[in-house]
């Protein structure tokens, strides 16, 4: 089973930086686990500054989706983010809540059930704005259940607070 620690906290609180640098303590050549779609040319050169910033002894797996499809065995491996992979399901599902809570957390199971140090990054959606459209409030809550199942499973939890990690568990 992986040793999970899940970073989480507001967005540009520091999550992926802390994430990083708990890799690199761990590792020489850490894997990074990449989720995100390239939805259009402003993401895309958010993804290109990500992997500029990591530098060469960085290995990246880019997967939206990752229903054991690698083994990680003995690696040390930061997945970010949650929300993004969430919203691959999500989107991939039409919005639906249930079934994307369910897939979500069977590709959980599968993905953690090798030996290996996991570090991953999520958002803590509930903590702003509550959104205006259905999509958007449906979204923030399967975010909020799925953070939820990981933070129970996780051997740490860290919450990111303005470039500070506060240890929750």
């Amino acid at each position: 089973m992986a040793k999970v620690t899940l970073i989480t906290g507001g967005q540009r609180s520091g999550k992926s930086r802390y994430a990083q640098k708990l890799a690199e303590e761990n590792s020489a050549n850490p894997v990074y686990l990449a989720t995100a779609r390239k939805w259009d040319a402003e993401f895309e050169a958010r993804i290109e500054r990500h992997k500029a910033d990591r530098g060469e002894k960085w290995r990246t797996i880019e997967l939206e989706r990752f229903s054991g499809i690698v083994d990680f065995s003995g690696e040390v491996v930061v997945m970010d983010c949650v929300t993004l992979w969430l919203n691959n399901i999500f989107f991939d599902n039409q919005f639906n809540v249930e079934i994307s809570l369910m897939q979500a957390k069977e590709e959980w199971e599968k993905f953690t059930k090798s030996s290996f140090k996991l570090i991953v990054v999520s958002n803590e959606l509930g903590m702003g704005v509550i959104p205006e459209n259905k999509e958007a409030r449906q979204f923030a809550d399967l975010q909020g259940w799925v953070n939820q199942f990981i933070a129970s499973q996780a051997d740490e939890v860290i919450l990111m607070v303005s470039g500070i990690p506060l240890k929750v568990k």
